[in-house]
């Protein structure tokens, strides 16, 4: 998640007033936020995804003056609307189709604002843009343009401009190849035959959108006036990425003015900051929140998170929310808020009305005497996430990616877009992160597993799964047959190898397994797969010692 980090002088300087430490280190986890370290002139705060208003300083500054009661309710942006314009080209539409701009003017940047700036700029491309995928964002000095803007689509070849911090005269191939942001984001549109730009009036390059901006309009300590450029493939990610960087702008200062973005067919003029409207039920926010409410309290506690509220009868508040709180989707969204407002550690505390009786799990008592036998033969546990991602779970282990995967409906961010199937490329990401420490490193796994099954009810099948990794200079095929051969054994069963072929594993050094129970009273049974990790598996995840490693799937 997204972590701001700000001195305590630059925050009170957008609040306005100073704050006790103590108090504002105790007050940020109360406005939606984890305090990940501070000292006596830093904070350093992780802000959840649902809040990129959260990303910048002035964001954070803005919930704080409503929350200590220097403002409240929204907040007022006047926008003045101008004739400029960007026209996109047709040609886009099977491209990169989208595109949303506006201009801010009056604004006073230093060394400080730019880093911040930049900060903002890549944490939205992260968390809204899906890293440049959904979204990407170029800011520009606006008075080193002309207008009227255009959106077009330009020949790789017959383009040329200067990327930002080069020197070199490029066309747009050259750029992809050579430059270290083409090399991250190629692959976003390399596959067209004509790549998206930003020109001005003078034909200039802007920026080539979601790569990199134009030399030309880089922004420095003497820009005042800047042009903000969102493009992409969603459009209700664009026109809340426009909102929220418009209005963190113009709470330094910076006046909005409007551009039209012509589509031929239609226009859309940005920044559209038209509040939304949604009604709270008063009884529904005191069942939830677990107290008794006064319409007039709740009116309070929503202007305390910059909302503006009005009651509308006994039962119903009609709720007006600024376009940046792009997190608001549901009834129950406000009333989190009210609890907020209300303060989290105000609310009063009680004990539970069931009384029961605790015992462990029997899953997790089983996952105990697996992980005693790993331990005894002489392994670190290890834990990681259940989310992955394709690249990590598929590719880099030489696998097409399968159709059965269980996929996140809003990742939060790109390495974190499907449930596992398997625990084997956590425990080689885990190497890869330790690979400093000294060898022999032998680390296994226990854990659930899960993957799309029509046959059940739910649509998902969960699997308990175990997987153990060595890397050492000389691990070999043996040593990890002995391994699993020993696990078997302490499990109470009898191992019987099979040939296997796996693309983790060199050819001819994998091997499948199956079991035979010792003692007919066991109730469950196992099988899995051995052998020598492939060197180019070992390469795909930056290793460079040989691997071993073996993953069973019980069947309980």
């Amino acid at each position: 998640m997204p972590v701001i980090n700000f001195t305590y002088d630059e925050l009170y300087k957008h609040v306005g007033q100073e704050i006790p430490k103590d108090e504002l280190i105790n007050m940020l986890p109360m406005i939606s936020s984890d305090v990940e370290s501070y000292d006596d002139e830093n904070v350093k705060v992780e802000f959840f995804p649902n809040r990129p208003d959260y990303y910048s300083i002035e964001g954070v500054a803005r919930a704080i003056k409503g929350y200590i009661g220097l403002e409240k309710g929204i907040p007022e942006y006047n926008v003045k609307k101008t004739d400029n314009i960007i026209t996109v080209d047709p040609q886009l539409k099977s491209i990169r189709p989208y595109v949303g701009c506006c201009i801010v003017k009056n604004i006073s940047i230093n060394d400080e604002l730019l880093k911040n700036i930049m900060d903002f700029q890549e944490n939205l491309h992260w968390v809204i843009g899906r890293d440049r995928k959904k979204i990407a964002i170029g800011i520009h000095d606006v008075d080193k343009v002309k207008s009227p803007f255009y959106y077009n689509a330009g020949i790789p070849d017959d383009v040329e401009f200067i990327a930002l911090d080069s020197d070199k005269l490029q066309n747009l191939d050259e750029i992809l190849e050579g430059h270290d942001k083409g090399k991250s984001y190629a692959q976003l549109i390399d596959c067209y035959d004509k790549y998206p730009l930003i020109v001005d009036g003078n034909g200039d390059v802007m920026s080539m959108p979601p790569i990199i901006n134009s030399e030309k309009t880089k922004l420095t300590t003497d820009t005042h006036n800047i042009f903000i450029d969102v493009t992409g493939t969603d459009l209700d990610a664009v026109n809340n990425a426009v909102n929220i960087i418009a209005t963190s702008f113009a709470e330094d200062g910076g006046e909005i003015e409007t551009v039209t973005v012509d589509y031929g067919d239609e226009k859309i003029v940005y920044p559209d900051l038209t509040p939304i409207t949604k009604i709270v039920h008063l009884k529904t926010a005191e069942e939830l929140i677990g107290i008794d409410l006064t319409s007039d309290e709740i009116i309070k506690m929503l202007e305390r998170v910059r909302f503006n509220a009005e009651k509308i009868n006994d039962d119903e508040i009609l709720v007006t929310i600024p376009k940046y709180r792009i997190d608001i989707l549901h009834e129950v969204d406000i009333i989190e808020n009210i609890a907020i407002g209300y303060g989290f550690n105000s609310l009063p505390s009680e004990f539970p009305k069931v009384a029961t009786i605790a015992k462990q799990d029997n899953q997790r008592e089983f996952e105990d005497i697996v992980s005693q036998i790993m331990i005894g033969l002489g392994f670190t546990q290890i834990m990681s996430l259940m989310l992955t991602n394709e690249e990590a779970h598929f590719t880099k282990l030489r696998k097409n990616i399968e159709k059965d995967i269980i996929t996140v409906a809003q990742p939060i961010s790109n390495d974190r877009t499907m449930i596992r199937k398997s625990l084997v490329n956590g425990l080689l990401e885990f190497l890869n992160n330790n690979k400093h420490e000294n060898l022999p490193q032998k680390i296994f796994e226990v854990g659930d597993t899960g993957y799309l099954d029509t046959s059940k009810e739910t649509g998902i099948k969960n699997i308990k799964k175990l997987a153990a990794a060595v890397v050492d200079s000389t691990a070999n095929f043996t040593q990890i047959k002995s391994i699993v051969d020993s696990f078997c054994t302490n499990m109470g069963f009898k191992m019987e190898v099979v040939n296997g072929e796996n693309s983790i594993f060199i050819p001819g050094r994998a091997a499948d397994f199956t079991v035979k129970p010792l003692d007919e009273k066991l109730n469950f049974s196992f099988k899995g797969f051995f052998g020598e990790v492939n060197p180019e598996v070992i390469t795909n995840f930056d290793m460079e010692y040989p691997i071993v490693l073996f993953e069973i799937e019980f069947l309980l």
